[in-house]
């Protein structure tokens, strides 16, 4: 789910309401609330929308919430930003964020392609490696290594050096590669990252980590849900699986055929999530045909702040529309961040032929 900035302007005050809706809409079995406290509390984390009626949500529970949808660990972290307003450092870039020390040094190195003083200044601090930076306010990239800022995801500085697979060895030559996490970690953000694919250095970046013991998987559905398919098939060489959503996304319709009878209903709801957003307008109706429901908030891994139908528009595919309304799409189910529905995004996105279609299907 994409990350919720606070604004300037945020106040306590005005978060307490927004825990106090959420706990509202909890309570009155709002499918919305049901997908945040899902992605973002973790006692909630495998609950699905026919067990959330039966679980305790106390306010608490919503506060928790709120806080990690804003990219805070805790309510109380939340409440300390508010009253520090630093919030209002995540303007700055990452490199910006860091405090000065043997850590940004080696960034510094890591970003100029100086393969000599980095290698000089690991073996100087040989225990910076396993280091971590700590970022709050975003959702992604919260405690990174040094590895993980090489694929440049998020964007610091719109570029990474020309020897990144040079500067990796170094990195998991120091150490690195005992990291699992963080080698899982750097291969997702790899595998969906635009500066990564435009360097030219993206697949042979998946090839060096998966060699140096990244799951594939791990990129797997990051890669598909920002339409890197080059990187997806990069990582099925690397040993990733091509099941129903990873099929879905590929638009590989006979894969999806045989696995469908035996796919689990997670899957076929992740598989519709990506084939929506990646214009697989045959394969959604295979999907919907096999049980699919349109009107579920995407999984976690395939854009889960709205439902298919909204990814469809915004991937300004009309005949995966079209797929999704014929299968049942309810129009008036809106998304969790901005409260529109598909054709209020159509509208705002200027795709006119879908806003007028969707407008269409009202009269």
């Amino acid at each position: 789910m994409p990350t919720k900035w606070l604004p300037d302007s945020a106040n306590i005050d005005h978060l307490k309401r927004q825990a106090k809706d959420l706990l509202r809409d909890f309570r009155d079995a709002d499918m919305s609330a049901f997908q945040r406290a899902r992605e973002f509390h973790p006692k909630f984390a495998e609950t699905p929308d026919n067990g959330m009626t039966s679980r305790s949500f106390a306010l608490s529970d919503a506060q928790l919430s709120i806080a990690r949808e804003y990219g805070y660990a805790s309510w109380p972290r939340l409440r300390a930003a508010i009253a520090d307003r630093s919030h209002e450092t995540l303007a700055l870039t990452h490199n910006e964020r860091l405090p000065d020390g043997p850590f940004k040094q080696a960034l510094d190195f890591m970003d100029a392609g100086n393969e000599a003083r980095l290698k000089d200044h690991l073996a100087r601090h040989p225990g910076l490696i396993h280091e971590e930076a700590l970022f709050e306010g975003g959702n992604y990239f919260q405690t990174p290594t040094l590895l993980e800022f090489l694929p440049e995801n998020p964007n610091r500085q719109e570029r990474i050096p020309a020897n990144a697979l040079k500067i990796a060895e170094i990195l998991l030559e120091a150490g690195a590669a005992q990291n699992q996490e963080a080698l899982n970690e750097t291969v997702m953000l790899a595998a969906s990252g635009r500066i990564c694919r435009e360097s030219g250095l993206q697949n042979a970046l998946i090839e060096l980590l998966c060699q140096h013991g990244a799951d594939p998987e791990a990129g797997m559905y990051s890669a598909l849900a920002h339409d890197e398919f080059d990187a997806a098939r990069a990582l099925i060489e690397c040993g990733a699986k091509l099941n129903l959503p990873a099929a879905a996304a590929l638009d590989e319709r006979v894969v999806v055929k045989s696995l469908l009878n035996n796919a689990s209903s997670d899957d076929i709801q992740l598989a519709l999530a990506l084939a929506a957003c990646c214009g697989r307008a045959e394969v959604a109706k295979l999907l919907l045909a096999g049980g699919a429901d349109p009107n579920r908030y995407n999984p976690p891994g395939g854009h889960s702040h709205c439902t298919p139908l909204h990814s469809a528009v915004a991937a300004k595919k009309l005949d995966t529309v079209k797929a999704l309304m014929e299968g049942g799409a309810d129009l008036s189910l809106t998304d969790i961040h901005h409260k529109m529905t598909a054709l209020g995004w159509a509208e705002y996105l200027k795709h006119d032929d879908i806003a007028d279609y969707l407008r269409s299907t009202q009269n």
